[in-house]
């Protein structure tokens, strides 16, 4: 009878107890994104408009609008062995495991012991006793405190995923930059080749010239001091090429020893970037979705620290069964048990609770000014990278008439001096004219490559929020 009547008040208390937590509010402040003000346009973007939109950033890897197929191999590799990208998406296993962790205390702890102990009373006989037993407590959530503590775990999951993704695009964009800058060394090599060749027929010239006795001794000097000069360069531009390739091996997660690309020829134009409104960049850069979520997390941890002033209400039972023999055991005169809420206050803390939700909106107050000055980072890097294209872009069209003027101009130099109206010294500056203009020209085109994937990473790469979960 006690037995049923004990049972009767665990129900009881239990369906009591349940229906005030269902009823409870969470205490604390509910979120609401931080505002930003964003203005409609991006004011670089002014003069400087695609001439052939590509929606890539919507559609599959935003590395494809380079249509590269070399690129595209190595930056699949990136999500599967890049280093650093694992290690953020371990972060990301753990935060999940942290979620489930935190909704664990919506339910009951519920355990159960066995044992024999050995003793005896007052001098009696030591005897034997059989002890089964089974406990549970389950501290009910009446003010929300494990409802915050959930939320905010689950906005730091989802900050975790965000900066994965992050992780991801920045070496993805690392990645691209590094084998943009490789394959500008290639046409370096390339370009050097082309010039050592032309200087050595241009020294065959004032050999040929000084042993018929119309060209001085000079001129041959100059022509082989200018021919060595552009070897030690042509040798020299092995050494980045290979400080690249190494870059690239470690991000694709390969060792630099085992790691080689053949060398190839530089695209020689440049992909056209939509780069929308500013107001996108809210939803598609995933270090604006980190910083924001972080927001959301801190704002529930307001609510957490907040809880801790009410009282805590945990409801406890407990069923035991003890005997000196163990075929009697769980007969009903050898059963204990108990069942009862307990209504727990803290009365003095010496200010701890106070100072704990100081400390969480102070918390929150720097994870608000810390995604506004992401935002407003973000909106910086786009614009650098518009003003970037958009001046290089005028300067490579300059450049390549340079180039070309150079180059007439050298052939005509030469030819003057064949003729023996200019000294070779003219022929010198010819080519050390059009060698430094192929450069910068090559340099603009690396520089223009490089911008485009500064730009496409300043614009999330194409990610969305929306894929937070």
């Amino acid at each position: 009878m006690n037995s049923l009547r004990g049972m009767r008040l665990l129900r009881c208390s239990a369906g009591c107890t349940l229906a005030v937590a269902l009823a409870a509010c969470a205490v604390g402040p509910d979120y609401r994104r931080p505002q930003i003000a964003t203005a409609p346009d991006f004011k670089e973007a002014n003069g400087w408009k695609p001439t052939e939109p590509a929606d890539v950033l919507d559609h599959g890897p935003w590395w494809a609008i380079f249509a590269d197929s070399t690129l595209d191999a190595l930056e699949a590799k990136i999500t599967v062995s890049n280093q650093n990208v694992q290690a953020a998406a371990a972060a990301v296993d753990q935060a999940r495991a942290l979620v489930r962790e935190s909704r664990a205390a919506f339910w009951p702890t519920i355990g159960v012991s066995a044992g024999r102990n050995r003793g005896s009373t007052d001098g009696s006989p030591t005897v034997n006793t059989d002890v089964v037993a089974a406990s549970g407590t389950w501290t009910l959530d009446l003010w929300g405190q494990t409802r915050r503590n959930v939320e905010s775990q689950r906005a730091n999951l989802q900050s975790s995923e965000a900066a994965l993704a992050l992780t991801r695009l920045t070496a993805q964009s690392d990645l691209a930059t590094d084998y943009f800058q490789l394959r500008a060394q290639d046409q370096l090599q390339r370009l050097l080749d082309d010039t050592v060749t032309a200087q050595q027929r241009s020294l065959k010239i004032t050999q040929s010239r000084y042993h018929y006795g119309v060209a001085a001794k000079a001129d041959v000097v100059s022509a082989e001091a200018q021919l060595l000069q552009s070897q030690a360069q042509q040798v020299n531009a092995a050494i980045q090429r290979g400080i690249l390739e190494h870059a690239i091996a470690v991000l694709t997660g390969d060792a630099p020893s085992t790691f080689s690309l053949e060398k190839a020829s530089m695209r020689p134009d440049v992909p056209t970037v939509p780069a929308g409104v500013p107001s996108t960049l809210l939803e598609r850069r995933p270090d604006v979705a980190e910083a924001e979520r972080k927001v959301a997390a801190a704002n529930a941890g307001i609510g957490v620290a907040k809880a801790a002033f009410f009282p805590s209400l945990t409801l406890s039972g407990s069923d035991q069964y003890a005997a000196r023999t163990l075929g009697k055991l769980f007969e009903v005169p050898n059963r204990i048990w108990s069942v009862g809420p307990e209504l727990a206050e803290t009365l003095i803390d010496g200010g701890l609770r106070r100072a704990e939700v100081a400390a969480a909106r102070a918390l929150y107050d720097q994870s608000v000014a810390n995604y506004r000055q992401t935002v407003l980072t973000g909106l910086q890097q786009v614009e650098d990278q518009l003003v970037t294209l958009r001046v290089l872009e005028t300067q490579a069209v300059i450049e390549e008439a340079a180039v070309r003027a150079a180059q007439e101009a050298e052939a005509l130099t030469l030819n003057q001096y064949k003729a023996g109206t200019v000294p070779y010294s003219s022929v010198i500056t010819a080519q050390t004219t059009t060698l430094s203009a192929e450069q910068t020209a090559l340099t603009v085109l690396s520089d223009r490559l490089q911008a485009s994937v500064g730009l496409i990473e300043a614009l999330g790469g194409g990610w969305s929020a929306a894929g937070l979960r």
